[in-house]
């Protein structure tokens, strides 16, 4: 094959699979409407764990959505089933939920833990995509997927199918995140690692307080101010009134552009930024790298209810991961 022929086959792999996410689409607008929303009510009320079980490439897809369910509020994970059917079944409990996965529904190895679920009366949500299937007629929900062209030019090996179980799975696991209200806050509790986990730490986490902070009252004079950001070191001041609250800030840049005026009798009032950008102690890493380049300083206050409570650098950012 030359370049042309093999881009000419991704592209057409592309659009077959693209083809079947249509037909998906279209399927969730009709017959597979109400065993979803059926799904998503069983799997948000069980009082256990979701078990997503599954052989072969189904099997490898199942693992992944299992991960996603586990990792966006939904306690789940994988059983392999040839492992089930030889001592992995007490992993289940009368209080957890089956999604039992296989494009064909008649899938050996699950045999034995669709006899296991049946005898316990746990739920089962088969995911297939022939109706009158072994798996389909033993479930308690059937979610039946189009049964789309493969973009293997066999037509054998799991491709089309493949996507579809995926994306199924994806948007059984946001359907819950959303019903949940699962917020930014408990995602990084689920992913305290790498830069997702570091992107979603709070402020409140990170920021300098205390002795540290850079703060003076706005009647300071400039020199006295000068001082105080030069013993802090963090290029930055901020000046509050008489209620404690933060009225403006004076920054490098801020004095540079003053350098030609007389500072020495001057007023930290005379120089500073009024109303300047702040953050919250609540708000996430990323939210704070956001605001620094956008308004292009290295540095922003910390407020609750107006107060100065901390300060968050550039440095911090980076330090952690963030940026």
């Amino acid at each position: 094959m030359n370049a042309k022929d093999i881009l000419s086959s991704a592209a057409r792999t592309i659009a077959i699979e693209r083809k079947g996410l249509k037909a998906l689409e279209e399927s969730l607008s009709g017959q597979l409407n109400e065993p979803f929303l059926k799904a998503v009510e069983v799997f948000a009320s069980i009082s256990g764990r979701l078990i997503v079980t599954g052989m072969g490439k189904s099997g490898h897809i199942g693992s992944k959505i299992a991960a996603t369910f586990a990792s966006t509020g939904t306690p789940a994970f994988f059983v392999h089933p040839a492992e089930a059917n030889h001592g992995d079944l007490g992993m289940i409990t009368a209080n957890d939920a089956i999604m039992a996965m296989s494009w064909s529904g008649e899938t050996t190895e699950l045999k034995g833990i669709l006899a296991y679920s049946r005898r316990f009366k746990i739920p089962l949500v088969a995911l297939t995509s022939i109706a009158g299937s072994t798996l389909a007629r033993e479930a308690d929900i059937c979610l039946i997927l189009p049964r789309e062209e493969e973009a293997c030019p066999l037509g054998l090996a799991p491709t089309t199918s493949a996507v579809l179980q995926l994306v199924v799975g994806d948007a059984l696991a946001i359907a819950l995140l959303e019903a949940r209200g699962f917020s930014p806050v408990d995602f990084k509790t689920f992913h305290p690692g790498g830069q997702l986990g570091a992107n979603l730490t709070q402020i409140g986490d990170l920021m300098h307080k205390g002795e540290e902070l850079p703060l003076a009252s706005i009647d300071t004079s400039m020199i006295d101010a000068v001082t105080v950001m030069t013993e802090k070191g963090f290029g930055c001041i901020g000046l509050i009134n008489q209620k404690g609250n933060l009225a403006g800030i004076i920054t490098d840049g801020d004095i540079r552009r003053n350098f030609d005026r007389n500072m020495a009798g001057m007023s930290v009032s005379d120089v500073m930024s009024h109303n300047p950008k702040v953050i919250s102690t609540s708000a996430l890493a990323s939210t704070a790298v956001s605001m620094l380049n956008e308004i292009k300083v290295t540095a922003l206050f910390v407020t609750e209810d107006d107060k100065p409570v901390g300060l968050i650098h550039m440095h911090d950012l980076l330090r952690a991961g963030v940026a």
